[in-house]
C-alpha cells in the first residue's frame, strides 16, 4: 500500500513540477519582454537615440541606404513636405508614440493575468504541505477506495501494528494498534512536512523514516531527526458500529502542547 502511495505520489509531484517550470519560464519570457518594452517607453531619449544612430548614415547597410533613397525619392511632394515640417517643428518627436503606448498597455493587460494565476502555484511548491486538516469525520478506505471495518483490520493487524490506510482529503494515514489489540485514540498522517513523502514505518527500529531527505519520527509523530521541521498531522480514530472513522484533530497537540500546525 505505501508502494502505491509513493509511486502516485511522485508521479503527481513530477507532473505538477514539470507544468509549473513550463509555466514559470513562459511567463518570465514574457514579463522580460514586456519589462523591456515599457523600460523604452517610457523613456523616450533611449527611444530618440535609437531612432538617430538607426537613421545615422554610417550605422546603416547599403542595402538599408538604398531602401532609404528609394523610398524617399519616390514619396509624394505632400508626405515629403508633411515629414519635413513635422520634424523641423519637434527635432526629438518619436513617430507613432501613442501607439507605442497603447501597444504596452494592451500587452500589460494581456499578460498580467497569467502572471498573477502563476504566482500561487508557485508558492504552494514551495511551501511545506498543509495537509489532514478540515472538513467532517471520515471513513477509512483501503487502496482501491473500499471502506474497511474494524473486523477486517483486527484479522491482519495486530498489538503494535501501524499499517496505512486513506484518510481524511485521501491522505495516506497510520491506523496504529494498541497492546491491548484495540485501535489508537489517534491516527497519524504519513505526509512528511518536509517536502510532502510518505514515510514509512521501520518497526525494526521503532520509528518512521522518511526516504527521500533522511527525516525521522518517533511513534507518536514527533520529530526526532530533520530537515522535517514539524510533527505528523494528528486525526481522531473511532470505532464506530464496526466501521473506522477518521476525524480532524483540532485541540492541541499533546506532543508540542501548541496549537496544531495543520489546522
Amino acid at each position: 500500500l505505501i508502494t502505491w502511495w509513493r509511486q502516485a505520489h511522485t508521479h503527481r509531484n513530477m507532473a505538477q513540477s514539470r507544468s509549473l517550470l513550463l509555466s514559470v519560464a513562459v511567463n518570465a519570457l514574457l514579463v522580460g519582454v514586456l519589462l523591456y518594452s515599457v523600460a523604452f517607453a517610457g523613456k523616450t531619449e533611449n527611444l530618440q537615440a535609437g531612432l538617430k544612430a538607426a537613421c545615422s548614415r554610417a550605422t546603416m547597410t547599403p542595402f538599408q541606404n538604398k531602401v532609404n533613397s528609394y523610398l524617399w525619392k519616390h514619396s509624394s511632394a505632400e508626405v515629403r513636405k508633411a515629414t519635413a515640417q513635422a520634424f523641423l517643428k519637434n527635432p526629438d518627436m518619436v513617430p507613432d508614440m501613442g501607439k507605442r503606448k497603447l501597444m504596452n498597455n494592451l500587452v500589460l493587460a494581456a499578460i498580467a493575468p497569467t502572471v498573477l494565476s502563476t504566482l500561487g502555484p508557485y508558492a504552494y511548491y514551495f511551501y511545506p504541505p498543509q495537509t489532514g486538516g478540515g472538513g467532517g469525520a471520515v471513513g477509512a478506505l483501503d487502496k482501491l477506495g473500499n471502506p474497511i471495518t474494524a473486523a477486517q483490520w483486527f484479522e491482519s493487524h495486530k498489538k503494535n501494528a501501524r499499517d496505512l490506510v486513506q484518510g481524511i482529503k485521501g491522505d495516506p494515514t497510520y491506523l496504529i494498534v494498541n497492546e491491548e489489540n484495540t485501535f489508537n485514540s489517534y491516527g497519524l498522517n504519513a505526509v512528511c512536512t518536509h517536502l510532502g513523502c510518505v514515510v514509512p514505518w521501520d518497526a525494526g527500529e521503532n520509528k518512521f523514516k522518511c526516504p527521500c531527505h533522511g527525516s525521522q519520527y518517533a511513534p507518536d509523530g514527533h520529530v526526532i531527526r530533520g530537515p522535517a521541521p514539524r510533527p505528523l498531522a494528528l486525526a481522531h480514530v473511532a470505532d464506530v458500529e464496526g466501521k473506522i472513522q477518521l476525524a480532524p484533530w483540532t485541540e492541541t497537540d499533546f506532543r508540542t502542547g501548541e496549537k496544531p500546525w495543520w489546522v
